[in-house]
């Protein structure tokens, strides 16, 4: 993802890319859901209240209406992720999250920042107790690519994720932008990064709303049944049809809360136990929609 690219789209009403599935929702306890386990957020949506210095009012409201764990950004100097550089101290960050009842599990970083300043990432991510340090795609903002950048890019991740499961965490990547280019032959660059990726160091996000692009969860839960372990949760209105395409952006199906759209959350959720896996999974959605798709999920049944 370009610097905002994804997300910000994401958080208006989806041009991204979409899921045509979910998992994870609900159940007894107030973070519980089909597959017990907490309910996420992803904070870039809500950047702008970080920037202005809001970080704790950010963390309560998303405590109140049960979100029980996060995923941040990773401001690495560069052009990535500048609203989040008030947290560039780790342990400060944890226990300022800690003390507001939720943790920090996951974080984002632009690729070649990661690459770029791997050590530094890696003892930052250690001090914030994080359980895996993650890339939006290898190549952001790419609306084109070849078989051959995808071999150099992934032979770079593999050697990154090496350290990065040194240090006792989890490397992975989830699916937007470079990703989503279609090969002649009719395949996504994606599924030739999953295939390059070494299982053992390598992991992946579904990020849901890329049903936009073609890309089904439910398909790829059972085509890797071991290779996903976390997942980006949003739903999109089918019904409305695709938004108009303006300076390259749009095309895709607005944005809803989780059960208001049209995505079949019960064959996701099959899908994703059948496969097993999944350890987490984050709403990245814009502050109204958050609220409501974490009650949808606190809601619904297995």
């Amino acid at each position: 993802m370009n610097k905002m690219t994804r997300r910000e789209f994401l958080g208006k009403t989806a041009a991204g890319a979409g899921a045509a599935g979910f998992v994870l929702a609900t159940a007894e306890t107030a973070s519980g859901n089909p597959l017990g386990l907490p309910i996420g957020s992803q904070t870039y949506p809500h950047r702008a209240m970080i920037a202005e210095g809001k970080f704790v009012d950010l963390l309560k409201q998303l405590k109140n209406i049960g979100v029980d764990q996060i995923e941040l950004c990773g401001y690495l100097g560069g052009a990535g992720y500048p609203e989040f550089k008030s947290l560039a101290d780790g342990k400060a960050t944890r226990k300022i999250v800690e003390d507001n009842g939720l943790k920090a599990v996951s974080c984002h970083f632009l690729f070649p920042e990661l690459r770029d300043n791997l050590a530094r990432a890696i003892a930052w991510s250690k001090d914030l107790g994080l359980d895996q340090m993650m890339v939006p795609t290898v190549k952001s903002g790419a609306t084109t690519g070849t078989l051959e950048e995808a071999k150099m890019l992934t032979d770079q991740f593999n050697r990154m994720a090496v350290d990065i499961n040194k240090a006792g965490m989890r490397a992975g990547s989830h699916n937007e932008a470079f990703d989503l280019v279609k090969l002649p032959d009719g395949t996504f660059i994606y599924d030739h990064i999953i295939g390059m990726t070494d299982p053992k160091l390598i992991g992946f996000q579904f990020q849901m709303s890329t049903y936009n692009s073609g890309l089904i969860a439910v398909e790829y839960f059972a085509k890797y049944p071991t290779r996903f372990f976390s997942m980006h949760l949003q739903d999109l209105d089918i019904k409305a049809g695709r938004t108009p395409v303006v300076n390259g952006r749009g095309g895709g199906y607005p944005q809803t809360s989780i059960g208001k759209g049209g995505l079949d959350w019960a064959a996701t959720f099959a899908a994703a136990k059948k496969a097993g896996g999944i350890k987490n999974y984050f709403v990245e959605q814009a502050m109204p929609l958050t609220i409501e798709s974490v009650a949808a999920l606190k809601a619904m049944k297995a």
